[in-house]
């Protein structure tokens, strides 16, 4: 009944009081990185608004090292309790960083960090496992309706598409997100 009374939702008979998710500096991780002496690998979420999409991608990269998730303030998924839920967790171990301009920022990758940007989208030629993901990398994953935004495209160091057999069109953006991160894990051994 105590517990019924702090919430609405199903409980199932056990509630936590956790410290809210902050979202971070970009300034601040990729030198940080650097500073561990690690190549970077960042993940891009372009239009992606679907928490529970959103939350899937951060366990995945949690799980594949990735240092640093990249939204942008419009059109994006926030951190929410269902993102939190969806994440298992990771949302508390992966920096999420908020920007005002994702253009300016995959410029800023490219040109002034070194780190080679890709854009994760059907209409590559390369396939993913053709890429070289040991060197500093950040993958651009694009909303299902839209895809990435072309001009992202256009900046992008490659675009780099899985190969597909079926009949459907493409993969959940999740899924496909987990396929290129843990590749990105298999090339650094």
């Amino acid at each position: 009944e105590r517990l019924d009374r702090l919430t609405r939702k199903n409980h199932q008979g056990v509630i936590a009081f956790i410290p809210a998710v902050t979202y971070q500096r970009l300034e601040d991780i990729i030198p940080f990185v650097y500073e561990q002496g690690k190549n970077p690998f960042i993940v891009l979420l372009d239009g992606i608004t679907d928490v529970r999409n959103f939350g899937a991608i951060v366990r995945s990269a949690e799980c594949a090292g990735v240092d640093v998730v990249i939204i942008p303030n419009k059109n994006s998924a926030k951190i929410s309790s269902d993102a939190l839920k969806t994440s298992a967790g990771a949302l508390y171990h992966v920096p999420v960083c908020r920007v005002l301009n994702l253009k300016r920022v995959v410029r800023e990758l490219k040109f002034q960090r070194g780190i080679r940007v890709y854009a994760a989208t059907e209409k590559a030629e390369k396939f993913y496992t053709g890429a070289d993901l040991t060197l500093p990398t950040a993958i651009i994953m694009g909303s299902e309706d839209k895809g990435i935004d072309e001009e992202l495209i256009n900046i992008a160091t490659d675009c780099i598409k899985i190969p597909q057999k079926g009949q459907i069109e493409s993969l959940n953006v999740s899924a496909a997100a987990a396929v290129l991160l843990f590749e990105v894990v298999r090339q650094r051994g």
